[in-house]
């Protein structure tokens, strides 16, 4: 993990504006302020494992309340900040957004998250801090394909006279960038830094694999439920959704071979009547006590190493950061990410509507 480490953002400092966590009387800051601690996610499994394995033991050890939402919209957080009244406190973002989003976001107050400094430094940035990982992968339908037929690279999942189906792939140019240029044939350790030349090459690769795209999916749960159905023989897709559906024994199957390795980001938003409070909790999340509940429930793995360690074989098998797995896969630049997410946003869009 140590190219991930070196590529995550680091980034400055900005004013903190914190509140105290307890009013008169002891009342907890949550519902004093009228509404409780509110935590925004993706939603679908995600969501249910940051519930369960975080947040809902922080609740009770802090004998508060807390409420939940989903799914994560950026345009939504914009609002809500520049409002000043932000109705979400806690929120679980992609990396790039650490970056693109660093003026709607509290600058984190370390002394209240200890339990950082257990993280490896990559992880941890100056606005937000990853607590689970977790990969963007190729997923097929094991009627289409057998479990293990199924592709191996990008370049298998552009291959329609070895793989035929109707594919799916994300609606944003994240991810898709990534998976472009390994289908290219370009060497890991060449698909950054972004340069015109390569997203050139990402635009050709994307117009020769266009028309057996049916769907540019927007959210999560759609993957596992196409290719459940079989409307999709293939498709890019969230490990911790695959692997959920997997456990219920839907006709899905998944690699890691070629997967985009990411973390998931905790954030304040700016304005938090409960930043001080969504701190501790972020504090709780990266706790060993926490981190290890990952372990058990096999969708998103642990970004605290020592809980990795302890993984079980089994277990190693389904987690992104065991060996086996991230030596097979990209480890994202979020950086570069948010840098073409942004630069080429409208050569994207116009690329979508063609």
């Amino acid at each position: 993990m140590k190219q991930k480490r070196r590529m995550l953002l680091s980034l400055g400092a900005a004013s903190l504006a914190s509140g105290a966590l307890n009013l008169g009387g002891g009342l907890p800051l949550a519902r004093a302020q009228g509404r409780p601690l509110t935590f925004c996610s993706w939603g679908g499994a995600l969501s249910e494992l940051e519930k369960t394995t975080m947040l809902e033991p922080f609740a009770k050890m802090k004998k508060i309340d807390i409420a939940y939402a989903s799914p994560t919209n950026y345009a939504k957080i914009k609002a809500m900040v520049e409002s000043g009244t932000p109705e979400w406190d806690l929120v679980d973002v992609g990396g790039r957004f650490i970056d693109q989003g660093k003026d709607m976001l509290e600058t984190l107050d370390m002394s209240l998250i200890p339990n950082a400094k257990a993280l490896d430094p990559g992880w941890v940035t100056s606005r937000g801090i990853f607590t689970s990982t977790g990969a963007t992968v190729m997923a097929w339908n094991t009627k289409a394909f057998p479990a293990d037929k199924g592709p191996t690279s990008w370049k298998d999942f552009w291959d329609v006279k070895a793989f035929p189906g109707p594919r799916g792939l994300y609606k944003q140019l994240y991810y898709n960038y990534e998976a472009a240029l390994l289908a290219a044939g370009t060497p890991r350790n060449q698909i950054y830094p972004v340069t015109d030349d390569k997203m050139k090459l990402v635009f050709e690769k994307l117009r020769e694999i266009k028309p057996a795209v049916k769907v540019w999916w927007t959210a999560g749960a759609q993957p596992p439920q196409l290719l459940s159905s079989g409307e999709l023989a293939l498709c890019s897709a969230w490990t911790g959704r695959i692997l959920a559906v997997m456990k219920e024994n839907a006709p899905v199957a998944m690699t890691y071979a070629d997967g985009v390795a990411w973390g998931n980001a905790w954030v304040v938003l700016k304005g938090s009547p409960h930043a001080k409070l969504a701190m501790e909790a972020i504090n709780y999340a990266i706790s060993e006590e926490a981190q290890m509940r990952l372990l058990d429930a096999g969708t998103y793995g642990p970004a605290l190493t020592s809980a990795a360690a302890k993984a079980t074989p089994a277990q190693q098998k389904i987690l992104v950061t065991a060996p086996e797995n991230v030596r097979r896969m990209l480890i994202i630049n979020e950086e570069q990410a948010a840098q073409y997410s942004a630069k080429y946003d409208a050569e994207w869009n116009r690329f979508q509507l063609a």
